[in-house]
């Protein structure tokens, strides 16, 4: 448990009946009448839906423990994605659901974060920009490298992105892993 006083970003709350709500930012308010209280503006861990939502201040809130753990990703099994932490080499199942939007750009050998509660896998982040080879794209056509066109591209993960027309197969470049967008080559 902890006060509303002691609330800081990042931190993780339980409410609603066990859901977790992990803190994005938060303002203490101390009108001119009446009691302080104070603003929040909420996450759900698991779905990502942001609210706001205001306590009354120095109410107990209950908070929960997120064990955060830097793990490489192994292989696939069927339907899991299989990690392993480095420290201890215990391998880790975890769900796709879980991996979300993630899986998209996972390989064998990649470091990522994955968060649990009370043993139970709440979800996998990666590093901001990841580093993938385009295992297919179809060449510019001469004369198109100056306009800003882009065209299809797959990533060796088998997802597939907009990338500029002077790209070409087997090259390196960067991904930004929140939104899918190309962000430029790796000079090798």
């Amino acid at each position: 448990m902890a006060s509303t006083n002691d609330l800081k970003n990042g931190l993780v709350l339980k409410l609603d009946g066990g859901q977790l709500w992990s803190v994005v930012e938060f303002q203490h308010v101390k009108p001119g009448k009446g009691p302080a209280f104070v603003r929040t503006k909420l996450k759900n861990v698991l779905s990502g839906k942001v609210v706001d939502k205001t306590f009354n201040a120095g109410v107990k809130v209950e908070t929960a423990t997120i064990d955060r753990r830097d793990m490489q990703f192994s292989y696939m099994d069927g339907e899991y994605f299989v990690f392993m932490d480095m420290d201890t080499y215990d391998q880790l199942m975890v769900d796709r659901k879980a991996v979300g939007n993630a899986a998209n750009f996972l390989i064998e050998g990649f470091t990522a974060s994955v968060a649990q509660h009370e043993g139970e896998v709440l979800y996998v982040e990666l590093p901001a920009a990841v580093e993938l080879t385009i295992q297919h794209t179809d060449p510019g056509v001469q004369g198109d490298r100056s306009t800003g066109g882009t065209k299809p591209a797959t990533l060796e993960t088998g997802y597939e992105i907009g990338v500029p027309l002077f790209i070409t197969t087997g090259e390196k470049i960067k991904v930004d892993t929140r939104s899918g967008d190309y962000l430029g080559r790796v000079n090798s």
